[in-house]
C-alpha cells in the first residue's frame, strides 16, 4: 500500500513540502519517526511563590501592571501576579498585538525560563496564551520540541505530528506493526511497550512519569522499540544486498598459477624483508576469495605502518598473473604518487607494467596512459581521475580503494562499473588505517568480509606522546631543535582552526616563517592544501630526501607520507581534532629506527572531551582501542566521515548506545515474512538503498 504523502497533510503546499524535504519528511509516517529534542511540561500550573530561578515553568495570573521601557532599545514589561506572588515577563522584541494582549487586567498563561535579575523573578519572552472565562485546559502530555529547518517553524511541524497521530489512532494510517509477533527482549525499568502505536504515543506524547530522561538518551522501551526496527531494516537491506551481488560473476585469480606462483615469489624475494605472519595471513584470505567465480569484497584493516601496501601488491600481481588489469585508487597526489613509486620498484623487475594516473597527467602523457590502460596494462595506479568516463578497461579484475572512507559512494560505483562485462564484476579490497570499531564494522560495513592486520612490521619503535600547553612553545622549540641537530627530522602540524581552507594555510605559513627564525640553521619548508600538486610533491621529495629537516604542514600529511628519518611530530591545537585524526597524524613518525615522540600541544583551559581524547593518545597506540574510544566521545557519523555517503544514516539509532541490539539482528531477520522484510526498508531506508556500501 502507497503511503500518503505530507503534501496531504493541511498547511502543507509545495514550498513547504520542500522544506520539510531537508528534514527527510516526505510520506506522513516519516513524521511519526521525526522524534524531539527535548520536552517542555505544561501538565500544571506553577504557583508564583513557588517558581525557582534556572527553571522552566508554566504560570498563569493577572497583569496588574504594564508599561514601556528605554534602554539600549524599547521593550515591553508587564507584572504577572497571582494569589501567591508576582514576576515580571520582558519582551525586548514585541508586537502591538502582544501589548493589547498583556494589558492591565488580562488574565493569561505564560511558559518560559525563570530568571533572576536586579528587578527579582522574570521570564524573558514567554510562550503567552490568554486565559479566557472559561479558562483554558492543561495538557494531559508533556509538549514535544521537534527539530525544524528555515520556514518550518516549530508550531507548524507539531500541528502536523498531531494530525498524523489523530490519522493513526482513528486507523486512518497504515502503519504495521512488524515487530509486535517477534518477542524481543525489552529494556527494564520503565514498562512493558506492547506495540508500535503505543510506542510512538510515548514518544510524541509522553505523561510526566513516563520517564522522560530515558527517552531523550534513547534508554527508553518505547525508543528501543524504534531503533529495533530501524537496525533491522539495514541489516535486511545489506542481507539483500549481497544476495543480489551473489549473483554476479568475477574471473577467477589463482596464486596457483604458474605465472602467478613466480610473480609472486620473486616479489617476496625482492622486497628486502620478511612479510609479517600477518601480511602472509591476509593475503591467503585474498588468495581464497579471488580463486573463486564469486566477486571478493573485503574490507582490510591495517593500523598507520602495518604494511597494508604489501598485501594490496601480492593482490594485484595474482590480476597481472592471469593477463587481468588491476586498479589501485588513493584520495590523495601524495598518496597515489607514493603508491606509483612503490610498486614500481616492486613490480618494474617483474615485468610488470604500472601506468600512472591523475589530475595533473595532461597532454601526450595522459593520451598515452589512457592507450596503454585500454591495451591492458596490468596495474593502474592514480586518483579519482581514473573514474572518469574517458578511462576504458581491457580486462578490470581488481579494484583496490585505499582510504575507501574519502571517496562517496557514487565514485566506487563508477570505478567498479568500469570492470563490468555482462553479469561480471570486479573482485574489490577496500583499506583504511582507521581501525573500525566492531559495531561500526557490524553494520557500515556488514556487506564486506574483514581481513585485519595486527601485526606490526619488526623494528617500528613505539612512539612517545607527550601533551603540553601552548604557553610552553618555547621549550618545545628547544627539543625540536636538539632533535635536528642529531641530524633527525619533524614534523609541525597546524589542523584547521576554522571551517577555511584559506585561514588554515595563513596559520601554517606564520608557523613556519616564525620557525625559520627561530631554527636559522635548519631548513625550514612548509606544505599546505592550496598549493599544486607539483609544488606539494617537490617538497616531499626534499623532505624525504633529508634536505628539508623540519616540514610545517597543514594536516594534507595526515596520510601516505612516509619518511623513516621523521622521528618527531607537534601537533598545534590538538585539543580540537578527533583521536583516529591524530592517531593518524602521530603514525607519521616511528618508521624507522629511531626512537619517536608525538608531542600534543594544547590550548588552556581544555573541555571535558579534549582531556579525554589527549588522555587516551597518552595512554594507548593501539589504533582498535582509539577507535572504540573515538566511537564512543564522537558517534558513528564522526568517526566515519562527513565523505561516507555510502553508508546508512541512522535517523534513531546510536551504535554506540545501541550495540548490544545488533546480535539479534539474524534471528529477528529470519522470523520476519518477506512482505515484512519489504515494509520495514521502505519504512526506514526507502531511496538509499541504492546506494549503501557498494
Amino acid at each position: 500500500m502507497t503511503q500518503p504523502l505530507v503534501t496531504d497533510l493541511k498547511g502543507v503546499g509545495a514550498r513547504v513540502a520542500e522544506r520539510l524535504a531537508q528534514l527527510g519528511l516526505f510520506k506522513q509516517s516519516d513524521l511519526l519517526f521525526h522524534l524531539p529534542l527535548r520536552y517542555e511540561d505544561k501538565t500544571q500550573i506553577t504557583p508564583l511563590s513557588a517558581v525557582r530561578a534556572g527553571t522552566w515553568a508554566q504560570v498563569e495570573g493577572v497583569v496588574i501592571h504594564q508599561s514601556i521601557r528605554y534602554a539600549r532599545s524599547r521593550m515591553l514589561v508587564a507584572t504577572l501576579a497571582d494569589d501567591t506572588g508576582q514576576i515580571l515577563l520582558r519582551y525586548f522584541r514585541f508586537y502591538p498585538s502582544q501589548q493589547r494582549q498583556l494589558q492591565e487586567g488580562a488574565r493569561v498563561r505564560c511558559f518560559g525560563e525563570v530568571r533572576l535579575t536586579n528587578s527579582g523573578l522574570e521570564m524573558a519572552h514567554p510562550q503567552t496564551q490568554t486565559v479566557s472565562g472559561s479558562g483554558l485546559a492543561l495538557s494531559d502530555h508533556l509538549t514535544a520540541i521537534y527539530p525544524t529547518t528555515q520556514g518550518v517553524s516549530q508550531a507548524l511541524i507539531t500541528r502536523l505530528v498531531d494530525q498524523v497521530l489523530e490519522r493513526l489512532l482513528r486507523g486512518e494510517l497504515d502503519l504495521p506493526d512488524y515487530l509486535l509477533d517477534l518477542e524481543a527482549p525489552r529494556a527494564t525499568g520503565h514498562g512493558g511497550v506492547n506495540s508500535l502505536q503505543e510506542a510512538l504515543l510515548s514518544i510524541h506524547r509522553p505523561k510526566r512519569l513516563d520517564g522522560i530522561q530515558a527517552l531523550l538518551e534513547g534508554k527508553h522501551p518505547a525508543v528501543e522499540r524504534l531503533v529495533r526496527e530501524e537496525l533491522l531494516a539495514h541489516h535486511l537491506t545489506v542481507t539483500r544486498q549481497n544476495a543480489a551481488r551473489a549473483q554476479h560473476a568475477a574471473p577467477i585469480l589463482s596464486d596457483q598459477a604458474p605465472t602467478t606462483s613466480d610473480y609472486l615469489t620473486r616479489f617476496r624475494a625482492g622486497l628486502g624483508f620478511a612479510p609479517t605472519t600477518a601480511q602472509e595471513r591476509v593475503i591467503r584470505e585474498l588468495a581464497d576469495d579471488m580463486g573463486q567465480s564469486k566477486p571478493m569484497r573485503r574490507l582490510l584493516q591495517g593500523d598507520v605502518g602495518s604494511g597494508k601496501t604489501v598485501v594490496a601488491g601480492a593482490a594485484l600481481l595474482m590480476a597481472a598473473g592471469a593477463t587481468k588489469q588491476g586498479a589501485i585508487i588513493a584520495p590523495t597526489e601524495l598518496l597515489a604518487e607514493q603508491h606509483h613509486r612503490t610498486l614500481t620498484q616492486w613490480f618494474e623487475p617483474l615485468g610488470v607494467e604500472v601506468v600512472w594516473l591523475s589530475g595533473k597527467v595532461t597532454g601526450r602523457a595522459r593520451t598515452r596512459a589512457l592507450e596503454r590502460i585500454a591495451e591492458g596494462a596490468s596495474v593502474v595506479v592514480g586518483t579519482h581521475a581514473v573514474f572518469q568516463d574517458p578511462v576504458a578497461f581491457k580486462h578490470l579484475a581488481l579494484v583496490v580503494v585505499d582510504e575507501q572512507h574519502r571517496f562517496g559512494v557514487h565514485q566506487r560505483l563508477a570505478l567498479a562499473n568500469k570492470g563490468r562485462r555482462d553479469n561480471d564484476c570486479p573482485h574489490q579490497l577496500v583499506m583504511t588505517a582507521t581501525p573500525i570499531p566492531r559495531t561500526l564494522a557490524m553494520t557500515a560495513y556488514a556487506g564486506l568480509d574483514v581481513s585485519v592486520i595486527d601485526v606490526l612490521p619488526p623494528g617500528r619503535q613505539p612512539v612517545t606522546t607527550v601533551a603540553m600547553s601552548q604557553v610552553r612553545r618555547e621549550e618545545v622549540i628547544e627539543r625540536l631543535s636538539a632533535v635536528l641537530a642529531e641530524g633527525r627530522q619533524a614534523y609541525w602540524v597546524c589542523p584547521l582552526i576554522e571551517e577555511s581552507e584559506v585561514l588554515e594555510a595563513e596559520a601554517a605559513e606564520t608557523r613556519a616563517e616564525e620557525l625559520t627564525k627561530a631554527l636559522p640553521q635548519f631548513q625550514v619548508a612548509l606544505i599546505h592544501g592550496r598549493m599544486k600538486a607539483q609544488e606539494k610533491q617537490d617538497i616531499m621529495a626534499r623532505f624525504l630526501s633529508g634536505e628539508i629537516q623540519l616540514l610545517v604542514a597543514t594536516t594534507v600529511i595526515e596520510v601516505g607520507v612516509d619518511v623513516p628519518n621523521a622521528s618527531l611530530m607537534m601537533i598545534e591545537n590538538a585539543e580540537r581534532m578527533g583521536l583516529s585524526q591524530l592517531h593518524q597524524l602521530r603514525g607519521r613518525v616511528g618508521r624507522g629506527q629511531n626512537q619517536s615522540a608525538c608531542v600534543l600541544l594544547y590550548k588552556a583551559p581544555l573541555g571535558e572531551m579534549a582531556k579525554q581524547r589527549l588522555q587516551v593518545m597518552r595512554e594507548t597506540t593501539d589504533g582498535f582501542v582509539i577507535a572504540e574510544k573515538d566511537l564512543e566521545l564522537r558517534g558513528p557519523g564522526e568517526v566515519l566521515g562527513t565523505r561516507q555517503t555510502g553508508l546508512m544514516r541512522f535517523r534513531i539509532a546510536e551504535l554506540s548506545r545501541d550495540a548490544h541490539l545488533l546480535e539479534d539482528l539474524p534471528n529477528w531477520a529470519n522470523k520476519l515474512s518477506p512482505q515484512a522484510q519489504a515494509g520495514l526498508i521502505d519504512r526506514w531506508v526507502g531511496q538509499a538503498e541504492a546506494y549503501i556500501e557498494v
